[in-house]
């Protein structure tokens, strides 16, 4: 069944499981120890609600990430897209802070999620680089050469902050994400000439 999710019913009914989630992760719960039980009791709406919007937990759990994400993406990114380097460097900056917020709620039994997470959040990045270096490349710059360059910069950021949120007392994030601006740079100059 495919739905529409631009309907207000079905945009309410996912922001209701949304915050749901996100206020069972305030009472210091983990996100493994969170049952889909415990999202629909607390969002006062039925399982078979829940199986409505999303396949199974994993399903839910990638939205969330990517939701919470993009969420603060429009919060402190203009107009939620990249333009130039500084803007670059807002949001290898975002993507440090983020991981380095969201870290807390994953315990050893989280290990499970954090590749989903991972993939999650590597998707939104790529998305934007891609979507920016698409209408910044030189002309002469095949389409395939733009994905390429997105994938590996958007693998980049994400891994070296995935990186540094595992060890962030080495290290600040304004130094770490200065040394993964130069490299990221320096991988986009071929697009952007």
């Amino acid at each position: 069944m495919h739905m529409n999710t631009n309907d207000p019913r079905v945009k309410r009914t996912r922001q209701l499981l949304m915050q749901a989630f996100m206020e069972l992760l305030e009472q210091k719960k983990s996100v493994s120890s969170i049952t889909i039980q415990d999202i629909t009791a607390y969002a006062t709406v039925n399982r078979s609600t829940f199986y409505a919007h999303f396949e199974d937990k994993f399903a839910f759990l990638e939205s969330w990430m990517r939701e919470k994400f993009q969420e603060k993406l429009k919060n402190e990114l203009p107009n939620a897209a990249l333009s130039d380097i500084g803007s670059l460097r807002t949001l290898i900056l975002i993507v440090f802070d983020f991981l380095f917020c969201t870290r807390p709620y994953m315990t050893l039994a989280d290990r499970q999620h954090e590749t989903l997470f991972e993939a999650a959040m590597q998707k939104e990045l790529y998305d934007l680089l891609f979507t920016w270096l698409s209408e910044q490349a030189e002309p002469f710059v095949s389409r395939e050469t733009v994905e390429t360059t997105a994938l590996i910069a958007s693998w980049g950021i994400f891994g070296a902050a995935v990186e540094w949120s595992r060890h962030p007392q080495y290290r600040s994030a304004e130094d770490m994400a200065r040394d993964v601006l130069v490299v990221v740079a320096a991988g986009l100059a071929p697009v952007l000439g």
